[in-house]
């Protein structure tokens, strides 16, 4: 899909906004937008990710936008130069054709593999008539409304619900106030500049330059991306995609850069996404390693671990700057994606009781000593309690990786992540020679396995059940057994699990739910949409039975789903197929990179 020109498309509003396939992710390292068919921005959250929105029209039509449209428009096509967050968008009307170009400007010379700022504060938008005429109007329209005063270069912008955010809009072309229209032949440019920080507001406008600056930035930090594999282009776009979710500065790296996006469009599960899940830390460090970016799995690693530290118990998410995550609230004033209420800000799951995290930890942990991190003795007493929390807990309830929002239960993945936190530390015990009861946490981590292959058996069913007693449905988590090493994939009781999972929550299409809301109720109304995810840990599960012909059918499969632009949200709709929930969404990236290189060794090998 990637490797072909795109085709044009007449832009679409579904319930008055756009689908999730016609929107193009931008960003800097701190801040993201998305960019519409239309060449509309109906999202930017700044200065961070987890900012409130200056425009959030994805939400709600009176959420706000910074349009850039030409009159009359009858279709478009989206395509991101290559190997680059800069995106261009060409639309046609019935009198012209005209480029627009797009990116949160990154300074001149940046180096994206360092911790440092690397972002100007700006969105940069070049629109360029390549054919015939057009008429095109400009509207910057921030949540609540807006006061536009002419100051030096441009005008300043005060949004009414960001007083203290100061907004300078330069041109290179007169201003009138918060709506502009010109008249436009071949060859003519208008370029934007939309600045919230405080350089370069009196500089003379260049958008070519930033736009070529930025570009120029990304493409050197693509110099260190390595993979020989199936589907290359979608794995180049996925690396720059979680690039475009991590903070550059932090070294965390948010799930997805949106909130509230419904899974499925109708229903009431919409998330605030806009933070750090430690879960995600292990998935994404081994993802980036293995492609060549070990600079972005060590700033992680050590983000995850001075989090940690901070807050003196591992918490399931942070901020991404390692606070903690705000409380949920409702936001009334929005209507929602596609009249999806409610909106909420914050995420109410944040102290949830989530036994995993004591496995995701002690893996970030694990993988950060093997890649020559220190390890300290306050860190390490640290940790020591984490493996003892995990002795102690995997056989509570807790409210699971899934995140119910109902009474706790004993998953079965849960106990297995206590396994990996028992694992992990008698192994950097033994290999650091550091203190602690290696032989007492093997020996649990032992009987942790043998809990999940005997008690959690389900005979009947033939599978390994999502409760640690045999009980319950099926859960589509018990697929990332193999992924933690505490079960193999061509184990006899996995391969049935997996041949359960695929005919039991088999969405058609190689597409997977999480679990089924009759069998496992979570406590939240509604049905949802198959999770991407899933169906790339079978593609992991396949490759591992030996079976790569299905497990490449699959990949390929999974991959065709994506945006025309490469971006994958966290579910599809198995009804339409469209892309639902939080877009794009760094885990479904994750799956992309993850399964390709596992496909790839699996070949080589095979091969040999």
């Amino acid at each position: 899909m990637l490797d072909h020109e795109p085709a044009f498309r007449p832009p679409r509003l579904r319930d008055g906004a756009p689908p999730l396939e016609d929107l193009g992710l931008i960003g800097d390292g701190a801040s993201a937008a998305l960019v519409a068919l239309d060449g509309s921005v109906p999202w930017l959250c700044a200065p961070g990710f987890d900012d409130d929105p200056l425009f959030c029209g994805l939400l709600d039509p009176g959420g706000g936008q910074f349009g850039v449209t030409p009159e009359g428009l009858v279709e478009g096509r989206q395509r991101y130069q290559p190997d680059t967050g800069v995106l261009e968008t060409e639309l046609r009307t019935t009198t012209g054709l005209l480029r627009l170009t797009d990116a949160i400007a990154l300074r001149s010379g940046a180096d994206l593999t360092d911790d440092t700022p690397a972002g100007r504060g700006e969105l940069v938008r070049l629109a360029e008539v390549l054919d015939g005429t057009v008429r095109l109007q400009v509207s910057v329209r921030p949540r609540g409304g807006g006061i536009a005063r002419p100051a030096l270069g441009g005008l300043e912008i005060t949004a009414a619900r960001r007083p203290g955010m100061r907004l300078h809009l330069r041109s290179n072309r007169q201003l009138d106030g918060l709506d502009s229209r010109y008249e436009l032949t071949r060859g003519d440019r208008v370029e934007l500049v939309l600045s919230w920080g405080r350089m370069h507001r009196h500089h003379r406008v260049d958008a070519g330059s930033s736009l070529r600056q930025t570009a120029e930035a990304w493409r050197r930090w693509m110099t260190g991306f390595a993979y020989a594999g199936p589907q290359e282009a979608m794995v180049r776009r996925a690396a720059i995609t979680l690039k475009l979710c991590d903070d550059w500065v932090n070294g965390s790296l948010v799930a997805a850069p949106t909130s509230s996006l419904p899974a499925p469009v109708g229903g009431m599960r919409n998330w605030d996404y806009r933070y750090t899940w430690i879960r995600d830390a292990a998935f994404a460090v081994f993802a980036l390693r293995r492609i060549g970016f070990g600079g972005e799995a060590d700033a992680f690693l050590g983000w995850v671990l001075d989090a940690f530290e901070q807050s003196r118990r591992p918490r399931i998410m942070y901020t991404r700057d390692g606070g903690p995550v705000p409380d949920e609230r409702v936001d009334p004033q929005l209507r929602g994606y596609r009249g999806s209420a409610p909106v909420r800000w914050g995420n109410g799951a944040a102290d949830q009781r989530q036994h995993d995290i004591y496995g995701e930890v002690m893996d970030c942990a694990d993988q950060w000593s093997r890649a020559g991190g220190p390890v300290e003795a306050g860190l390490w007493a640290d940790l020591s309690g984490v493996a003892e929390a995990a002795a102690r807990t995997w056989r509570q309830p807790d409210q699971g990786i899934w995140e119910v929002r109902s009474e706790g239960r004993v998953f079965t993945y849960s106990a297995a992540m206590c396994q990996v936190a028992l694992d992990r530390a008698a192994a950097m015990a033994d290999r650091l020679g550091l203190p602690g009861p290696a032989p007492r946490w093997r020996k649990t981590a032992d009987e942790i396995r043998q809990a999940i292959i005997q008690d959690a058996w389900d005979e009947q069913s033939q599978t390994i059940s999502e409760h640690l007693d045999g009980r319950g449905g099926v859960d589509a988590s018990l697929l990332a057994l193999p992924l933690r090493h505490v079960i193999a994939a061509d184990d006899p009781r996995m391969v049935a699990t997996t041949k359960a999972i695929t005919e039991r929550l088999g969405a058609g299409g190689g597409l997977l739910y999480r679990y089924r809301h009759d069998e496992s109720p979570d406590g939240i109304a509604g049905d949802e949409g198959a999770f991407l995810l899933c169906s790339f840990w079978l593609v992991d599960n396949l490759t591992g039975q030996g079976r790569l012909d299905e497990a490449e059918a699959l990949y390929d499969s999974l991959c065709g789903r994506a945006s025309p632009l490469g971006l994958l949200a966290e579910q599809v709709d198995p009804a339409g197929g469209e892309l639902v929930g939080n877009f794009p969404q760094a885990f479904s990236h994750i799956g992309v990179i993850a399964s390709g290189v596992n496909l790839a060794r699996a070949r080589l090998g095979a091969a040999a």
